[in-house]
C-alpha cells in the first residue's frame, strides 16, 4: 500500500470512527483514592500501635520501625487482593525520566504442591531488581548486577488496574549494591531533608519555638499533544523519536489564537474524563484541563502536594496519559517540540516550602514589607537562583528541551527571577537600607454594576521568566514536558538549603554580638540583594537587549543548549554543593553527568538516523515518482504541440538534489565517533549533526509543497494537528 493510500485509509478510519462510549461517572467522593492504601485504610486494618508508629514516620519523618513491616505487609496484601490484585511491584524511577517496575506474584508453593498467597515484611521493605541494565554512569560494571529497591513509606502504595488485571504498586528508592543512588527519588528525599534542617535553623533564629517539619510542595502543569494513532503509526519519527523530523507548516497553525482555552473537542473531552477518573482513583488531585495554544495541544494541572508524593504522582500521570490514549485510538506526545512552527510543551513546576506550624513560608500576605519571615525565605531563593542558576539550567537540559527553550512558548535559557512590582519595590527599599511599606495591590472595578469588584493581585505575571514568583510560590517554567520533576526539585531544594544555611550563619554571628533581631534580618536581606540582585529581572526575557545585558552587565550565563549546560555538573562548586548537604556524593553526581550526556548524544543520533532513513526510503522515492510522472506529462504535451511551464520540474529536481546531498553529509557525520570527551561529542551533535538535519528538512519540507499529494508518503501537519 502506498504512503498516500495509508493516509487516506487513516483519515477514513478516524472520520468514520464511532464515538468512544462515555462511562457513567461515579461520585467524586467514592472515586477519590479508592485504589490507594491511604492512612484511613491503614487505620482500619492495622493494630493501633503499628498504625501510630507508621503515621508518625509519614508525617514527621521519624525513623521507620522495620519490626512492624510484617504486620503492614499482611494488611497491604489483604487490601490489594480484595481489589483483585495477584501481583505486587516495586516501582522505582531510574535516570531515564521514566518509571520502572518489577512484578512478583503473591503465590507461594507449599511442600504438598498446594499454593497460598504470601507477602511478608522482608519483600515489602526490600526488593532486588537487576542493577546492571539501567543507566548508572560508571557506578556499576555490566557484570555487577545487584541492585536494591527499598520501600518509601512516605509515598502510599496503590493499585494499578489494566484490562488484564490489577497490581499492587509500592513506591521505592533504587540503589546499587555499593549504596549509590541509581534513581531520582533518593536524592529528592535527601534534598528535602537538607532543606528541612536548614529551614528549621532559620525559623528558630526568627523566634519560632514550635516548628513542624518543613517540606517542599509541588504542582506540575503538564502540557501534551494528542494525535490519532493511525497517523502516528505511519510516522517513523513520531514512533521512535517522539517528534516530527519532517513536515511543512499548514496554511493555518496557531496564528488566529483560536485554540487556547477553546471548546475541548468531544473526543478529547471523553479521553480527559477517562484520564481524570483514573487519576482520582489513584489519589492524584487533577484540577484543571484546557486546550493549550497549539492545535492538538492540551494541559492538565493538579493541586499542590508534598514534593515527593507529587513527583511520584507526576510519573503516574504521564503513564496514565499515554496508556489511556491507546484505548481511545490516540497517541499522547510528551516531547517538548513534536511539531515545528507551533508551540511546544513544557511542565511548569510550581514550588513552595512550608509546614504545619508556620504555614506556607513563601506566602507574603497582604503587607510583605511587614512579613520578615517571608522576606528571608524569598531572599534565600533569590540567592540560590543567582548562585546556582547554572545548576537549574543543567537540571532541565535534554536534547528535546533544546528545541523549546528560548522560543516564544518558553523562557530563555538564562536563569533569572521575576518578583513582580510589589516585591521589586520592597527589595529596592531593602537595598536602600530600610523598609517603609508595600505597594497597594488595589481592586478591579470594571464600571459595570452587575459585575463584581474584586481584589487584584499584587503584581502581573511574566511568561518570559524561567523562575517567576506567582503570589505564594515560585514557578519554574523551563522544565520540559517529558521530564521527571525530581531533578528540578532536587536542584531547588538543595540551593534553598544552602542559602538558608548562609542566612542562619550570618544571623547567628550577628545575634552573638548582641545585635537586635530586626537589624540582623535587615542586614542579611540587604547583603543578599546587594550581592545577588542581578538575577532579578521583570522585563521581556525574549528581547535581545536582555540577553546582552544579562551576560555582559550582570554576569549571568546563557547556556543555549544541553551540550552547553550539562558540563556544569562537573564543576567543583556544584560537586561541593551536593556533597556538603548530603544530597549526592561526587560519584553519584559524576554518574548523572555521564548518563545525561550519553542520553543527549543518543537522542540526537537516533533522530539523525531517522532523517536519513525517511529521506531515502520515503521522500526520495515519492519525489522520483512525481518527477517521472511530471516528465512524462510534459513530454506528451510537447508532442501534442502544447507549451507548458517546466519550472516546477526544475525546482523539484533541484530540491531532490539538495536534499540527497545533505543526506550524504549527514550520513558521514553520523559515522564519526572519534571524540576524546563526551563534551566534545555533545557539541558535535548540537553544532554539526543538528544543522545538517535541518538542511535535509529544509529541502524535504519544500518538496512537500511541490510533490503531488497522492504520492506524499507521510501524514501531514494539517492532518495530524486538525483531524481528531
Amino acid at each position: 500500500m502506498s504512503g498516500n493510500a495509508k493516509r487516506v485509509q487513516a483519515i477514513q478510519q478516524i472520520t468514520n470512527r464511532p464515538p468512544y462510549p462515555i462511562a457513567p461517572s461515579e461520585p467524586l467522593e467514592s472515586l477519590w483514592a479508592s485504589d490507594v492504601f491511604t492512612l484511613n485504610k491503614m487505620k482500619g486494618s492495622l493494630p493501633k500501635d503499628v498504625f501510630k508508629s507508621l503515621k508518625k514516620t509519614i508525617e514527621t519523618g521519624e525513623a521507620l520501625d522495620v519490626s512492624i513491616a510484617n504486620v503492614v505487609a499482611l494488611a497491604m496484601k489483604d487490601w490489594a487482593m480484595s481489589k483483585g490484585a495477584m501481583y505486587y511491584a516495586h516501582v522505582f524511577y531510574p535516570l531515564t525520566n521514566l518509571s520502572a517496575e518489577k512484578h512478583d506474584g503473591f503465590i507461594s508453593v507449599q511442600s504438598d504442591g498446594t499454593v497460598i498467597s504470601e507477602f511478608g515484611g522482608k519483600v515489602l521493605v526490600q526488593g532486588e531488581p537487576d542493577g546492571s541494565s539501567f543507566p548508572n554512569g560508571g557506578i556499576r560494571s555490566t557484570f555487577e548486577a545487584r541492585g536494591y529497591t527499598a520501600w518509601d513509606v512516605t509515598s502510599p502504595a496503590y493499585i494499578m488496574t489494566t484490562d488484564n488485571g490489577a497490581t499492587l504498586c509500592i513506591p521505592t528508592v533504587f540503589v546499587s549494591w555499593t549504596g549509590e543512588a541509581l534513581d531520582k527519588k533518593t536524592p529528592l528525599l535527601r534534598a528535602n531533608t537538607a532543606m528541612n534542617k536548614a529551614a528549621q535553623r532559620v525559623l528558630k533564629l526568627l523566634g519560632n519555638t514550635e516548628i513542624a517539619p518543613v517540606n517542599s510542595s509541588c504542582g506540575a502543569e503538564q502540557e501534551y499533544f494528542l494525535v490519532d494513532a493511525n497517523f502516528v503509526n505511519s510516522r517513523p519519527d513520531l514512533l521512535l523519536a517522539g517528534r516530527t523530523l519532517f513536515g511543512a507548516p499548514p496554511a493555518k497553525g496557531q496564528q488566529f489564537d483560536d485554540h487556547y482555552f477553546g471548546a475541548i473537542p468531544e473526543r478529547v473531552q471523553v479521553y480527559m474524563q477517562d484520564v481524570e477518573e483514573q487519576l482520582y482513583r489513584l489519589g492524584i488531585p487533577a484540577k484543571t484541563r484546557h486546550n493549550e495554544v497549539a492545535p492538538g495541544q492540551f494541559e492538565i494541572a493538579p493541586v499542590f502536594e508534598a514534593a515527593n508524593v507529587a513527583t511520584d504522582h507526576q510519573q503516574l500521570l504521564m503513564t496514565v496519559l499515554k496508556n489511556t490514549a491507546k484505548r481511545h485510538g490516540l497517541v499522547c506526545l510528551l516531547h517538548e517540540k513534536p511539531f515545528k512552527g507551533v508551540n511546544g510543551s513544557g511542565k511548569h513546576v510550581n514550588w513552595s516550602v512550608g509546614n504545619a506550624t508556620q504555614g506556607n513560608l513563601l506566602d507574603p500576605g497582604s503587607t510583605p514589607h511587614d512579613n520578615l519571615q517571608f522576606l528571608v525565605f524569598c531572599a534565600a531563593v533569590i540567592r540560590g537562583v543567582h548562585k546556582y542558576g547554572p545548576v537549574l539550567r543543567a537540571a532541565i537540559a535534554t536534547a528535546s528541551n533544546d528545541h523549546r527553550l528560548g522560543a516564544n512558548e518558553a523562557p530563555p535559557a538564562i536563569m533569572s527571577v521575576y518578583l513582580g512590582s510589589q516585591l521589586d519595590n520592597v527589595f529596592e527599599q531593602i537595598k536602600n537600607g530600610e523598609i517603609t511599606g508595600s505597594l497597594n495591590a488595589g481592586v478591579m472595578d470594571l464600571g459595570i454594576s452587575t459585575l463584581p469588584v474584586f481584589d487584584k493581585d499584587a503584581g502581573d505575571r511574566n511568561r518570559t521568566s524561567p523562575f517567576a514568583f506567582t503570589g505564594n510560590r515560585f514557578e519554574f517554567r523551563a522544565v520540559g514536558s517529558g521530564q521527571s520533576v525530581a531533578g528540578p526539585l532536587v536542584a531547588m531544594n538543595t540551593m534553598l538549603a544552602d542559602s538558608l544555611n548562609f542566612v542562619a550563619d550570618e544571623m547567628e554571628a550577628d545575634l552573638a554580638k548582641g545585635t537586635e533581631l530586626g537589624a540582623v534580618i535587615l542586614k542579611v536581606l540587604k547583603t543578599i540583594i546587594d550581592n545577588h540582585g542581578a538575577v532579578v529581572f521583570g522585563g521581556n526575557g525574549y528581547s535581545a537587549e536582555w540577553h546582552k545585558m544579562a551576560v555582559e552587565e550582570r554576569g549571568l550565563l546563557n547556556l543555549r543548549t544541553g551540550a552547553d549546560a550539562l558540563p556544569i555538573l562537573k564543576e567543583a562548586f556544584v560537586e561541593e554543593l551536593f556533597d556538603k548537604l548530603g544530597v549526592l556524593t561526587p560519584v553519584e553526581l559524576a554518574s548523572r553527568y555521564e548518563i545525561y550526556a550519553e542520553q543527549y548524544i543518543l537522542a540526537i543520533e537516533v533522530e539523525a538516523k531517522l532523517v536519513v532513513s525517511m529521506a531515502k526510503t520515503g521522500i526520495y522515492p515519492a519525489a522520483i515518482s512525481h518527477l517521472s510522472g511530471l516528465s512524462s506529462t510534459l513530454a506528451s504535451m510537447k508532442e501534442m504541440g502544447v507549451s507548458m511551464d517546466t519550472s516546477s520540474l526544475s525546482k523539484t529536481a533541484a530540491l531532490v538534489d539538495a536534499m540527497m546531498a545533505s543526506v550524504a553529509k549527514l550520513g558521514e557525520a553520523i559515522a564519526q565517533h572519534d571524540f576524546e570527551t563526551s563534551e566534545e561529542h555533545m557539541q558535535f551533535c548540537a553544532k554539526t549533526i543538528r544543522p545538517l538535519m535541518d538542511e535535509v528538512r529544509a529541502s524535504a519540507d519544500a518538496l512537500e509543497a511541490e510533490i503531488a499529494d497522492e504520492l506524499w508518503p507521510f501524514p501531514t501537519y494539517q492532518e495530524m494537528l486538525f483531524i481528531k
